[in-house]
C-alpha cells in the first residue's frame, strides 16, 4: 500500500475584523503636527513670561528716554537712577517704654455669704448689675430673729424692774440700820442683790444688741460699690452661717488693677524711679496692641523676683471710666520710665539690618547714596535714637532701600509720586516698547501698546501677539491688558 502524505503550509495569521496590527508603523503626518503644537505653545508661553517680566522691570522712563545711562543704580543700573523718598534727620525727645504681659484684676472681690442662717426670702437685685454699697441685695426671713428680740426686750423690762425694787429696799435698809432696827447682815446682802440685778439688766440689754444685729444680718447689703455676678444661690433655699460658698460675687472695676511683668534686668529702673517718689505712667493696650484701652499710674511692684521665669510683678491702678478694663482679661502694658530729650532720630523705615549690624542710606549733594552703619539707641513705634553714625540735617532714604548699594545714583521723589504715575491711566497712553532680540521679540505691557521684533518679524496686537519666524513677537496692549 502506498500512503500519501499531505503537507500543509504555513500561512501568514490574519487580523481579526476590526482589530488594528500593533506593528504598523506611525502616522508621520500626526507626529509633526503633535511637535509644531508643542513648539507654538512653548513660543507662547515664553513671550508671556518675558512680557509679564518686562513689565515689572520697566527700561524707560514715563516720558520715553531709556534709562540706564551713567552712575546707574547698582543692580539696577541699566535702569537708570532709582527713585526713592528721603527725610532728614532731626532732634525730638524719645519716650523710654517698657513692655509687659499683663493680666487685669478686680480691684476688691468680694464673696458674699450669709451672717444668719434661714430661709432666703427676697433677691433684689438683677445678675450683672452695678451696686453700690450699703445697697440691700438680699432678704433672709427676718420673723425668728424678730421674735428673739421681743423676748430679749421682754427679759430686759422684767430685770429692770427688779432692780429698781432693790434699790428701793436698799435705801430703806440704810434708814433702818441708822435706828439700829434690822441687822448690818442684811444691809450687806441687799446691796449684793442690787448689784446681781445690775449684772443682769446689761446682760439682757447685750441679748437685746445680738438680736437687732441679727435683724439687719437678716438684710443683707453689698459691702463695696462694683458689679455683681451670676446668682449662686436662689430664693427659697436655706442658708446656713457656717456654708463654705458664697450666694454672689462682687467686683469692684472703677478702679480697677493690672498685674504685669518685666524683665528682671529692667527692674533697677524701675526701683530707682519709685524711690525717688516718681509716679511712672502705664498704659494698657489690647491683645494685638492696635488700640489703647486705658491710662493709669504704676504703684507697687512684687517683693521678690520668680526664679522660674526671671520676672517681677508689678500693679497699676486705672480708673476705668468707660469700663474698657473687665477682670481677667489679657492686656498688653507700656510702663513710661523715662523721656529723653533733644535726641537724633529718624523714622523707623530708614533703618535697615545686614550682616555688618544696622546701617542707613544717606543720599549726598551728588544725588548717591552712601551706606552708613549707625548704631541705634531707643526704638518707638515710628522713629528711632541714633546715638551715632548720623549727623544734624543728614538726608536718609525711608522709601525705596530695597534697590538700592552703596555709591548708588538716586532721584528723589515725593512721597506716592512712584504710585500716582503706575496706577494712573486713561486707556489711551502709550509706551515704547522694549526692542526684541535673539530668538525672542520684546514688546509693550500693561496698558500700554507695544511691538517687538525677532529673527522672524511679528507684530502683537489685542492682548498677545502672534510672532513669526523662530520665535519673533510681542504682547501687546490695546486699551487695558
Amino acid at each position: 500500500m502506498t500512503k500519501n502524505t499531505n503537507t500543509t503550509e504555513s500561512l501568514p495569521e490574519l487580523a481579526p475584523p476590526g482589530r488594528h496590527d500593533a506593528t504598523l508603523p506611525p502616522r508621520p503626518k500626526s507626529k509633526k503636527r503633535g511637535i509644531i503644537w508643542a513648539i507654538f505653545l512653548v513660543i507662547i508661553v515664553c513671550v508671556a513670561g518675558y512680557a509679564v517680566w518686562r513689565a515689572g522691570h520697566p527700561t524707560t522712563t514715563a516720558g520715553g528716554k531709556k534709562g540706564g545711562g551713567k552712575g546707574g543704580g547698582g543692580r539696577f543700573g541699566g535702569l537708570g537712577p532709582v527713585p526713592v523718598v528721603v527725610q532728614k534727620t532731626s532732634r525730638s525727645s524719645v519716650p523710654v517704654y517698657l513692655n509687659g504681659l499683663g493680666n487685669v484684676t478686680a480691684y476688691y472681690t468680694v464673696t458674699v455669704k450669709s451672717r444668719v442662717d434661714g430661709q432666703l426670702m427676697k433677691v433684689l437685685f438683677n445678675e450683672g448689675d452695678f451696686v453700690k454699697e450699703g445697697q440691700t441685695l438680699i432678704e433672709i426671713d427676718p420673723r425668728p430673729y424678730q421674735v428673739a428680740l421681743d423676748l430679749a426686750q421682754a427679759t430686759l423690762a422684767r430685770d429692770q424692774a427688779l432692780l429698781n425694787n432693790a434699790k428701793l429696799d436698799l435705801e430703806r435698809y440704810k434708814g433702818a440700820i441708822a435706828s439700829d432696827a434690822i441687822p448690818k447682815q442684811q444691809l450687806d446682802t441687799q446691796v449684793a442683790l442690787v448689784a446681781q440685778y445690775e449684772a443682769t439688766l446689761k446682760q439682757d440689754q447685750a441679748n437685746v444688741d445680738s438680736a437687732k444685729l441679727n435683724l439687719v444680718y437678716a438684710h443683707i447689703t453689698s459691702p463695696i460699690t462694683g458689679v455683681v455676678g451670676l446668682r449662686l444661690v436662689d430664693p427659697g433655699n436655706i442658708v446656713h452661717a457656717a456654708d463654705t460658698t458664697g450666694m454672689i460675687v462682687i467686683t469692684q472695676l472703677q478702679p480697677i488693677a493690672v498685674l504685669f511683668t518685666i524683665p528682671e534686668d529692667s527692674l533697677p529702673q524701675v526701683t530707682q524711679k519709685l524711690r525717688a517718689g516718681a509716679h511712672l505712667p502705664a498704659e494698657a493696650w489690647n491683645r494685638d496692641n492696635s488700640k489703647m484701652l486705658a491710662s493709669g499710674m504704676l504703684v507697687t511692684l512684687d517683693n521678690q523676683i520668680d526664679n522660674t521665669t526671671g520676672t517681677s510683678k508689678l500693679k497699676a491702678v486705672f480708673d476705668n471710666n468707660d469700663f474698657a478694663l473687665f477682670p481677667q482679661q489679657f492686656v498688653n502694658i507700656r510702663l513710661l520710665v523715662e523721656t529723653l530729650t533733644n535726641q537724633l532720630t529718624v523714622p523707623n523705615a530708614a533703618v535697615q539690618n545686614g550682616q555688618q549690624g544696622n546701617f542707613v542710606y544717606v543720599v549726598d549733594s551728588d544725588s548717591k547714596v552712601n551706606l552708613r552703619p549707625v548704631q541705634v539707641g531707643t526704638t518707638t513705634d515710628k522713629v528711632s535714637d541714633i546715638l551715632h553714625g548720623l549727623a544734624d540735617g543728614d538726608q536718609v532714604v525711608i522709601d525705596g532701600t530695597d534697590r538700592l548699594v552703596d555709591g548708588a545714583t538716586v532721584r528723589v521723589r515725593k512721597p506716592g509720586e512712584l504710585e500716582t504715575n503706575t496706577t494712573a491711566d486713561d486707556g489711551s497712553g502709550a509706551a515704547v516698547g522694549t526692542p526684541g532680540g535673539g530668538n525672542f521679540g520684546g514688546g509693550g505691557g500693561g496698558n500700554f501698546k507695544g511691538k517687538g521684533k525677532g529673527k522672524g518679524k511679528g507684530k502683537g496686537k489685542g492682548n498677545f501677539g502672534n510672532g513669526g519666524g523662530n520665535g519673533g513677537g510681542a504682547t501687546g496692549g490695546g486699551g487695558q491688558q
